[in-house]
């Protein structure tokens, strides 16, 4: 990998992986639609001499191209809110895989569980069936097929799905976010769904790391590739190691369907997220059998590690 640029440079995930592809000496532009969030995130990078920003509208082929020049690689973490999803997925993927066509690169494109729907298996590999029951489930199941699509004829794209994930890079857009945020900064949270039932998370650097390991990999294009977590763990443990890290007795309030739909009024977003509610109580695990086996161990940070390190920097 000779020069990377990453779509959403300053959200959780693009912030992740330019960090990692930073501590690797990796040439990398972050680009993203602020200049004074780009220019804050290189502050916080301690501005590497190998990283360059790049302000644009990742809508728009010609500003991702414009900002791609010399690069091989391009990560897309890009990402619109639930309750555009159904406006403007397509467009922003189509214009993001236009942009690696007309210039041959590698496209390493960052999602989700959702087109798998349900769970029909204790673990899921990549070859799962993908039966979305959810509108988001089948909008992220167009996307897919449309990132391999036939008629990219000079892209080689590549899709990772990450479960839940967790960090300090996450932000309030991320079911889990919100809710570290507020603990470390002592203040009363929500917990999105149930806390009872434990379900898989990622730690945004470990998931990043995989993502890099796999992008390096010239027989990795073509395919699709889990991004597992350390394991399972409730929402109450999640919180009382929260709390330990941050020295915190603050609550925190689980919302169900009633307390997303009240706040939907006010919030659309937030009533958007009930219907893949079905997540909190039926979790997803993925497999990592396929990631071990083709790259290597899967780092796994422990719980009580990866939740105090984020709560130590939302500190700040």
């Amino acid at each position: 990998m000779k020069k990377a640029i990453v779509l959403g440079a300053t959200g959780g995930t693009g912030a992740a992986i330019v960090e990692e592809l930073v501590n690797r000496g990796v040439n990398v532009v972050a680009f993203g639609r602020s200049r004074a969030k780009l220019e804050s995130f290189a502050a916080r990078l301690g501005h590497p001499k190998h990283l360059t920003l790049a302000v644009g509208d990742a809508f728009r082929a010609e500003d991702i191209e414009a900002a791609s020049i010399g690069a091989d690689v391009l990560f897309h973490c890009a990402n619109v809110p639930y309750h555009e999803m159904a406006a403007r997925l397509l467009p922003l993927g189509e214009a993001v895989m236009l942009a690696a066509d007309r210039l041959g690169l590698k496209a390493v494109v960052v999602d989700g569980i959702y087109p798998y729907g349900r769970r029909q298996a204790e673990w899921i590999d990549e070859d799962h069936p993908k039966e979305p029951h959810t509108r988001k489930g089948r909008i992220r199941l167009q996307f897919a097929r449309m990132i391999f699509d036939s008629r990219w004829q000079r892209a080689r794209p590549l899709i990772v799905r990450l479960p839940d994930y967790y960090g300090p890079t996450a932000n309030q857009a991320s079911y889990l976010g919100g809710t570290l945020e507020a603990v470390a900064k002592g203040k009363i949270g929500f917990f999105i769904g149930n806390m009872r039932v434990p379900r898989e998370y990622v730690y945004l650097p470990d998931a990043a790391r995989m993502t890099v390991d796999i992008a390096l990999r010239e027989d990795a294009y073509g395919e699709e590739w889990n991004i597992p977590g350390a394991g399972v763990i409730s929402g109450n443990e999640i919180v009382r190691l929260a709390r330990k890290a941050a020295g915190s007795t603050k609550s925190v309030i689980p919302l169900g369907k009633i307390g997303l739909s009240i706040l939907g009024a006010f919030a659309p977003v937030m009533k958007e997220v009930v219907e893949m509610l079905y997540l909190t109580t039926e979790p997803l695990r993925l497999s990592r059998e396929k990631y071990e086996r083709r790259i290597g161990p899967v780092p796994a940070t422990d719980f009580e590690e990866g939740i105090a390190e984020t709560v130590r920097r939302l500190k700040v």
